[in-house]
This record gives C-alpha cells, sequence and structure tokens, in this order.
C-alpha cells in the first residue's frame, strides 16, 4: 500500500505539458522506447506506383509495415534484416484517395500515419531549398502537396553534428525530419544535393590539405531512398506526362581542388552524357531540372551546351542563392528559390522577377488542358509570381 501511494504521488507531480512534449519531441529521454516516431516517404524507383516508407528505430531489427485503405490495413510488407535504418518499399495499386500505415521494429512501432496517392485530376508538387534556418512551412502543408522536391542544401553541413571527416553519419538529416514529421510522414520526399549535404570539414579561406566535402554523398544515399545512382536521378509522373530530373552541380568554380563538391559535369563527364541522354529521350510533355548551381554560371559551360539541353525542357530550378528570381533566355524559364531568402542577391542579367523574400515554388499540373502553373510563393502562401506552360 505504502508503494502504490508514492507511485500515485510521483505521478500527481509530474506536469501533464512535461508527459506531452516528452512524447512529441523526437530527441527526448522520455521518449516512450515502443514508439517510432522518426518516418519519411520517398522514391526508389521511377514509378510513382510505389512508395518507400523509412524510418529510424532504437533497436535493431526487422522492417515490417502494415498498410491499406483503412486503419485496418490488410496488406503487409516485412523485410528481414537486422538494423536500425529501414526502407521498406511497398506498391500503390489505386489513385487518388488516402493510405493508411503503421511501421513495426521488434517491439517498437508507430502510430497511424497517411499519405495521399497520386491524383487524377491536378497534380501539385512543391520545390524548397537551403533548409538551414528550418523555418515554418505550413504554407507547403496547406498546398496539399503530393510530392516534395528539394534544389539543394537539405542540412547545414555533416560535420557540426558529426566530427570532420565522417562520411556516413545521418544525424543532421534525421533533425531535418524531426523538424517535421507530419511532413515527411504524409508526403514523398525526393531531395536534391548542394554542397553544404556533402560538407564533411570546415571551409578554410584556402583550399586544405583533406577534401571539405564527400563527392559521393555517402549519408545522403544512406539516408534517402531515390532511383538510380542516388547523386542524380529522374522521376517520371506519366499520368500527367512530367519528369523531374536531378542533378549534381553546385560550386562548379572548385572543380579538381579539396574544395570540390559535386561530380564532374563537363562533355566527357558520366554526368553531362547521362543528363544529354535523359533529354533526348524524354517523351514526357512537361520536363523539370533541379541542381544547386547559379543558373547564369551553368547557362556557359561546355559553350553553352548546358543551356541547350535545359532548354529541351521546360524549366530550371535552382536553390544556388537566397533570394526568389525568374529569368527568361531564349525563351527558356530558370528558377532560384530559397527557403532562406534574405541573402546576398546574385541577379541573372536575364532576370524578370527577383525579390528577397523566403520562398518556395509551388508546381500544378493537369491533364486536360495539358498544363503546368509555375507559382513562386513566400512562406505564408502568397502568390509572388505565376507563370502557365501549356
Amino acid at each position: 500500500m505504502v508503494f502504490l501511494v508514492n507511485l500515485l504521488a510521483a505521478l500527481v507531480l509530474v506536469p501533464l505539458a512535461t508527459l506531452t512534449a516528452a512524447k512529441d519531441s523526437a530527441f527526448s529521454p522520455l521518449r516512450s522506447t515502443s514508439e517510432i516516431d522518426q518516418i519519411w516517404l520517398g522514391h526508389r524507383s521511377n514509378d510513382p506506383s510505389k512508395v518507400v516508407i523509412n524510418w529510424i528505430s532504437d533497436q535493431s531489427g526487422d522492417s515490417f509495415v502494415r498498410y491499406g485503405r483503412t486503419e485496418n490495413y490488410g496488406q503487409e510488407v516485412r523485410v528481414a534484416n537486422n538494423s536500425t535504418l529501414h526502407h521498406v518499399e511497398i506498391p500503390i495499386e489505386e489513385l487518388d484517395g488516402v493510405y493508411h500505415y503503421s511501421v513495426q521494429t521488434g517491439n517498437q512501432s508507430s502510430e497511424n500515419a497517411t499519405f495521399k496517392a497520386y491524383p487524377k485530376d491536378e497534380l501539385r508538387v512543391a520545390v524548397a531549398a537551403d533548409w538551414q534556418g528550418l523555418p515554418d512551412l505550413n504554407a507547403i502543408m496547406k498546398d496539399d502537396v503530393h510530392l516534395l522536391l528539394t534544389a539543394g542544401d537539405n542540412i547545414k553541413n555533416i560535420h557540426d553534428a558529426c566530427g570532420p571527416g565522417n562520411k556516413t553519419c545521418v544525424e543532421p538529416y534525421l533533425q531535418l525530419i524531426a523538424r517535421y514529421p507530419t511532413l515527411f510522414r504524409s508526403v514523398p520526399f525526393m531531395p536534391v544535393l548542394g554542397n553544404h549535404d556533402k560538407q564533411i570539414r570546415p571551409r578554410t579561406d584556402t583550399p586544405p590539405k583533406k577534401p571539405v566535402y564527400d563527392i559521393g554523398a555517402s549519408a545522403f544515399r544512406r539516408f534517402f531512398e531515390l532511383p538510380g545512382d542516388e547523386w542524380k536521378w529522374f522521376f517520371d509522373v506519366p499520368d500527367f506526362s512530367i519528369r523531374f530530373t536531378a542533378l549534381d552541380l553546385h560550386h562548379i568554380s572548385d572543380l579538381g581542388s579539396t574544395w570540390q563538391s559535386s561530380h564532374a559535369f563537363g562533355r566527357d563527364s558520366r554526368q553531362f552524357r547521362w543528363y544529354e541522354e535523359q533529354m533526348r529521350e524524354n517523351t514526357q510533355k512537361f520536363a523539370v531540372t533541379l541542381h544547386n548551381e547559379r543558373n547564369g554560371s551553368m547557362r556557359s559551360q561546355v559553350r553553352g551546351a548546358w543551356h541547350s539541353m535545359f532548354t529541351k525542357g521546360t524549366i530550371a530550378i535552382t536553390g544556388f542563392g537566397h533570394y526568389a528570381e525568374r529569368a527568361e533566355v531564349d525563351g527558356f524559364s530558370y528558377y532560384n528559390t530559397s527557403l532562406s531568402g534574405k541573402g546576398t542577391q546574385y541577379k541573372d542579367s536575364k532576370s524578370k522577377f527577383m525579390k528577397g523574400v523566403d520562398s518556395y515554388i509551388l508546381l500544378r499540373v493537369t491533364k486536360k488542358p495539358a498544363r503546368m502553373v509555375v507559382e513562386i510563393k513566400d512562406l505564408k502562401g502568397a502568390i509572388l509570381d505565376r507563370m502557365i506552360f501549356e
């Protein structure tokens, strides 16, 4: 009886707010060991009818996903492994509506979560860049997007959290997921590389003896499941006749030094030849290229060959600078966007719209008519610039 009284007294002394905060915090030491709450969605193939569910568990074990159109699920996938980092691909057999799912590893499990199947009428895609400040993204949530893409620099760097030289540490990406738990567990996320995603040592005033960046992006490729080589990829949504292509382009002037961050991009490089083939063989009506270098710098590379390849698509989006911009060159639209949009501006010589404001880009694609609306929006959801591509 004395033990029971003491136990009840201890519970009364714990504030309810403390218990709630402990449950909601992804890094709280009071978090229940039975709950998995760091979950993110993505695509590892070019097929939108398959979604990858990713999560981190405290315990090593198998990866188990239950899913279906209701909370009763009805379908499941189990992957036999012995890991704390989990990636499970599930098939999505129907368009429109909502899918429910939960994940489990050992005696740890998640609460029920949901995501939208790809639509029949209008596809909505958000593109963001420069996530270092981790701002409020309620505007993107209100847009009710089906897919979230980036134009690079998804984290501040790797070395601050993991120590210098650590190529495989994923802690900064876990911090990103923990900042936006609802967003990442409900919208497939396909990021593009920036130099900060590879930075394993501080950048000094002169090139140091050891590389500052992990060109191969080991931590990024370990954490995310993306198509192809992962440092470059393409993803089609055939129902809306649109292709998204991701390139590894940033700090291109540092090529060949210990400051080099991106893969090679010359005419004989693997990246150039791959992108040239993608643009030549693409049969989708709309093509969006994503990268993290200054648009004006890339246009002039290889005697203008990169500009020629870009213009075989519809638009190109970068997250190079901390501002919002649209430039028009030879009838082609180049965009810059940044969630941290109040920094130094590098105005494009062909700029038609430019503003120093935190921003993202919303793409709205329809079938009939075959149309893509591109909006630059601020983080309050206001439309700053709007273009229609037929």
